[in-house]
């Protein structure tokens, strides 16, 4: 538990939890003024009608911040759904492969990839183009590596995985198969070249938002495989004919996503300085990973290490436990590793300031000067 010291009303402890996870505090400070009344209707947010005209006002500038954001060419179509990349790891395969002659192409980089292939097998071929699985997910493959064939009805990646905290840092060379990517944890995160996507899809709890809402941005033209005997909640186009609304949408969550959208756009300057901000706060805690001699050693290799997920080990798990107990007496919390891995982990989205890497780096010194 945080002690009781570090928390109130007005402080708040530094969140490296992986999602949900931290969110700006000027879009707490926005959503706690709406909570009780929106400006002009006078009822909370948590109240209005989805088909209500404030409603139309924040869904659409939402839609449009995020195409602006993204520089979303027309050729792709934006809808907002619910489900999170769960639901997607079953319902793209449901759209885009069920009833195709040819197999879908996935490059298992880490656990989430590995759950995203397990479902497409429910709706037909599945060719596993590269998997990581001997080396504990610590890498990600070579372009020379990559062996796709060129009749695939998609290639599915996941371009951060959160769990080993490896990331891709750049766009694996597939040719005219349309490349799919689950952008889950490092969505809004940096510019991404939309146009070279067939789909994306992300949840937003990670850098975009809270539990509840889920992007899928998509080419036009992939909307003509859906299958007319989809259930109708889990046919793309159902979203994509009815505007992101054909029942009623996570209304909150998604006002949550403008406000995040709002607060990229205007306080950070966009994805690139986004992406600024986050490469400057995962070298404050790699360099200090390097310069360690051993005692935290770093799961991936180098050349992928994750801006968002930074993980860790310590030379004992005796050590590790300590390391969280103490890390979070000092308001520091979350860090423990995933369950399946153990160790640490460092998730510093969007949100996290900078002054939370800095508090966590200097931690880790005098953690680490006081065990050897």
């Amino acid at each position: 538990m945080v002690p009781a010291s570090l928390v109130s009303k007005t402080k708040r402890v530094f969140n490296f939890s992986p999602g949900p996870a931290v969110l700006p505090l000027e879009v707490l400070e926005q959503a706690r003024e709406d909570l009780l009344s929106l400006p002009g209707v006078g009822i909370s947010i948590l109240e209005i009608s989805h088909r209500s005209p404030a409603f139309d006002q924040i869904l659409e500038s939402t839609l449009a911040d995020l195409r602006s954001i993204l520089a979303v060419p027309e050729s792709h179509d934006i809808v907002l759904m619910q489900g999170g990349a769960s639901l997607q790891f079953s319902m793209l395969p449901m759209n885009l492969l069920r009833g195709q002659s040819v197999p879908a192409q996935y490059l298992i980089t880490g656990t989430w990839g590995a759950l995203a292939a397990k479902e497409a097998l429910r709706e037909g071929r599945v060719q596993v183009a590269w998997d990581g699985a001997s080396t504990q997910y610590d890498r990600l493959p070579a372009d020379e590596e990559i062996k796709i064939d060129p009749a695939s009805a998609y290639v599915h990646v996941t371009s951060n995985e959160t769990i080993q905290g490896v990331q891709w840092n750049r766009d694996p060379i597939v040719g005219k198969v349309p490349l799919v990517s689950d952008c889950s944890s490092d969505f809004l995160s940096r510019p991404i070249d939309v146009a070279a996507y067939g789909l994306i899809y992300a949840c937003a709890q990670k850098n975009a938002g809270i539990a509840g809402v889920t992007a899928v941005i998509l080419r036009k033209d992939l909307l003509e495989r859906s299958r007319d005997d989809l259930p109708t909640m889990l046919d793309y186009r159902t979203y994509s004919k009815n505007g992101s609304r054909p029942n009623t949408p996570p209304v909150f969550a998604i006002y949550i996503l403008g406000l995040v959208c709002r607060w990229i756009r205007d306080s950070i300057g966009g994805l690139a300085a986004m992406k600024l901000h986050n490469t400057t706060k995962a070298n404050v805690l790699y360099d200090l990973l390097d310069a360690s001699h051993g005692f935290y050693a770093g799961h991936s290799h180098r050349d992928c290490r994750s801006q968002m997920n930074v993980t860790f080990r310590l030379p004992t798990e005796e050590l590790e436990k300590k390391f969280i107990v103490q890390a979070t007496e000092r308001g520091l919390i979350d860090l423990k590793g995933h369950r399946s891995v153990g160790g640490i982990r460092a998730s510093i989205y969007n949100a996290m300031p900078i002054e939370g890497v800095t508090a966590l780096r200097d931690f880790m010194s005098a953690f680490r000067d006081a065990s050897v």
